[in-house]
């Protein structure tokens, strides 16, 4: 079983949960599996995840994993930390088929559920590729340790982000064990709730693209940023303040990121796009407000690597509080190729079993997703010209 903690999943999907099922909680949507690296599965490779995602129906959460969240995740209140209690992965969301070496994964059902599914099963779907494959990680430490040692010379502020595509959860482990030793201070935390506890390390993680995607097919494109921020202060009071930029691009995001909004959230996203250039446009824009940017953070977590790091530091340190989230380059530099995949939201039940197509922009159009005519449609609303 590869999934064996109801936490091994990012911090994340539970913020968005818990803000779902307060201000959502009939809507229910669809995900998909993209292959964008279109990776060939061996033979009988559906069969093998179907019997993952059947086991997943075992995992509850335990009492230490409770009284984890109750003391390091303040934002939860006792409702929500009941509903996790109860809560058990139901296998009949998810739909699995396989043709040839392509699979398909399609999960189905109340949003509050369902939003629990996409990194445990992405991870699921990296490490019995490699296990049907024969592939076994090499050189995992050495790695690990040479990556550790650059980020903290460069002092460079950083955290996992590397659950959804990582090589197992074992090398997960032993590269946090790392990072931890060998980076210091300069290690700030991970997006995985469950190796946050084993590791007493801090939990990290916002909201999704899937926040601002839902509240773009259902309140309008032109809506979105602004529907998408009120109903997340509605839910946290100004805590989790890192808002994503680039799910209808971050000129787009800008435009509607007014002063109460820049000074209510702590800081932005980039998680697309060129990361110097956004740099130069998020401290010119908080200059603009009056507000002074070393107040203020920028996430970068867009396929970073220690030479990323370095050019976006050498450009952003002592102009704005600069914090790196890294992902698969931890989690998955283990002597093979990383899969290129994700799962993201494509439709929203209208009520009547019909879907309202759901698109996300981003500032990289090969990132796109959506239904061709409904890009156009988007991408005219909001006035979007590449």
């Amino acid at each position: 079983m590869i999934i064996r903690h109801l936490t091994d999943n990012d911090l994340y999907k539970f913020t968005t949960m818990n803000a779902v099922q307060k201000l959502f909680p009939g809507v229910k949507v669809r995900y998909e599996f993209i292959n964008r690296g279109g990776t060939g599965f061996p033979h009988g490779f559906s069969e093998a995840l179907q019997k993952e995602v059947s086991d997943m129906a075992s995992l509850a959460l335990t009492r230490d994993e409770a009284d984890f969240i109750k003391k390091r995740c303040y934002y939860f209140n006792p409702v929500f930390l009941d509903l996790l209690k109860g809560y058990r992965f139901d296998p009949s969301e998810v739909k699995i088929s396989q043709q040839g070496r392509q699979i398909t994964i399609v999960i189905e059902g109340y949003w509050y559920r369902t939003v629990l599914w996409e990194v445990p099963l992405l991870a699921v779907v990296s490490e019995l590729y490699y296990k049907m494959n024969g592939l076994k990680p090499g050189k995992v430490e050495e790695r690990a340790m040479e990556k550790a040692r650059k980020l903290a010379s460069m002092e460079a502020n950083y955290s996992d982000f590397g659950t959804r595509r990582r090589f197992s959860e074992d090398v997960h482990k032993r590269v946090l064990d790392i990072l931890i030793r060998e980076s210091g201070k300069h290690f700030k935390g991970t997006s995985n709730v469950y190796f946050a506890n084993k590791f007493h390390i801090t939990p990290i993680g916002t909201h999704p693209h899937e926040w601002f995607m839902f509240h773009g097919a259902v309140f309008g494109y032109r809506n979105a940023t602004l529907s998408a921020l009120d109903a997340w202060v509605d839910v946290y009071k100004g805590d989790l303040g890192i808002a994503l930029t680039d799910t209808y691009t971050s000129q787009v995001f800008f435009n509607d990121f007014g002063t109460q909004y820049t000074k209510l959230f702590d800081g932005v996203r980039c998680d697309s796009g060129d990361p110097v250039a956004f740099t130069d446009h998020v401290i010119g824009f908080y200059r603009q407000k009056n507000i002074n940017p070393e107040s203020k953070t920028i996430v970068y977590s867009d396929a970073l690597d220690t030479e990323r790091v370095r050019k976006i530091r050498e450009h952003a340190s002592g102009l704005i509080n600069d914090v790196y989230g890294i992902g698969t380059y931890l989690t998955n530099d283990a002597g093979h190729q990383p899969l290129n995949m994700v799962i993201k939201m494509t439709g929203v039940n209208r009520g009547d079993g019909q879907y309202i197509p759901v698109v996300k922009m981003s500032d990289d159009p090969e990132k796109q997703s959506g239904p061709a005519h409904e890009i156009r449609i988007c991408k005219q609303l909001l006035n979007i010209t590449r």
